[in-house]
């Protein structure tokens, strides 16, 4: 009894040691698949990122830009209403003295021609330079007002420019935050992957043990591979997994008394022509079993 428990022992470890190496192969395909969408899934962030921060600096240049302009603008406007203020102010002097010189006209006309001639000339040159200034203070005031005007609004479109540039910042930032949440989800995604492949390996592991599968088993397979996210070509890699294990399992039952009888023979027949296992695979895996019992016995 021992020895048949020790050769139970030692085809079990040589049945975990092929499932195992099948396992790694198929684990190492899963993980180089899944760090290949990853790494697409980061740089597709890191580009949308690096996207955004060229989107701010080149809002950020454009509002300093137009900030420049305008103050060169503004600049050059208060120049030349220097250059125009005094001008007038040139006019309005020269039109003062010419005043003066008119009124001093009109009192030596008063004086010595016609008085009422000369009054009326005072009073014309005083209306005259009555209205200039008026004239003067009213486009003074309209240009201040047009200086207001464009001051607000070179405010304006710096206070967007800055808006513009702050909500690029967040989309960036958002982004960012986005990738790090799928990396995460990522790299908990793996464990829970396997994790559902687990599942279904024993699912199909219950379905297959009478060496066939009935239309209900394989309906409930269909749901369960749908609600686990199982592909199809997984599904494959683990039925062959599955089946191999149970062919193994049926190798070991049948030799365990040392030799094959009419029953083992026929049940694993039928299992080879259900799991497509071909006559060089099911001589490997026997010797292999055999061998084992061999060194049990001897």
């Amino acid at each position: 009894m021992p020895d048949i428990e020790e050769q139970r022992r030692k085809v079990e470890e040589l049945k975990r040691k092929i499932l195992e190496q099948k396992r790694k192969k198929t684990e190492s395909q899963l993980s180089a698949e899944e760090q290949a969408r990853l790494q697409a899934e980061v740089e597709s962030k890191r580009k949308l990122e690096e996207q955004a921060r060229r989107a701010e600096e080149e809002a950020r240049q454009r509002a300093e830009g137009e900030a420049t302009r305008r103050v060169e603008e503004e600049a050059r406007r208060r120049v030349q209403e220097e250059s125009r203020r005094k001008a007038e102010e040139e006019v309005i002097r020269k039109a003062d003295e010419e005043a003066r010189w008119k009124t001093e006209e009109a009192g030596k006309l008063q004086e010595e021609h016609d008085p009422r001639r000369a009054m009326e000339e005072a009073r014309r040159h005083a209306e005259t330079l009555a209205k200039k200034r008026a004239e003067e203070e009213a486009r003074r005031l309209a240009e201040e007002a047009e200086r207001l005007q464009r001051a607000e609004e070179q405010r304006r479109r710096i206070e967007e420019a800055k808006q513009k540039a702050a909500g690029a910042r967040r989309k960036a930032e958002a982004e960012r935050e986005e990738a790090e949440e799928a990396e995460r989800a990522s790299q908990g995604g793996s464990e829970t992957i396997r994790e559902n492949f687990q599942v279904y390996g024993q699912a199909l592991k219950q379905a297959w043990q009478d060496g066939k599968i009935s239309q209900d088993e394989a309906d409930i397979l269909a749901t369960l591979r749908s609600t686990l996210e199982i592909s199809d070509q997984k599904h494959e890699a683990i039925q062959q997994e599955v089946q191999l294990e149970i062919y193994l399992q049926a190798l070991v039952d049948g030799w365990k008394d040392g030799a094959i009888t009419p029953q083992d023979s026929e049940r694993l027949e039928q299992l080879r022509e259900e799991f497509q296992i071909s006559a060089e695979e099911h001589l490997r895996l026997e010797k292999r079993v055999r061998q084992d019992v061999l060194r049990q016995r001897s």
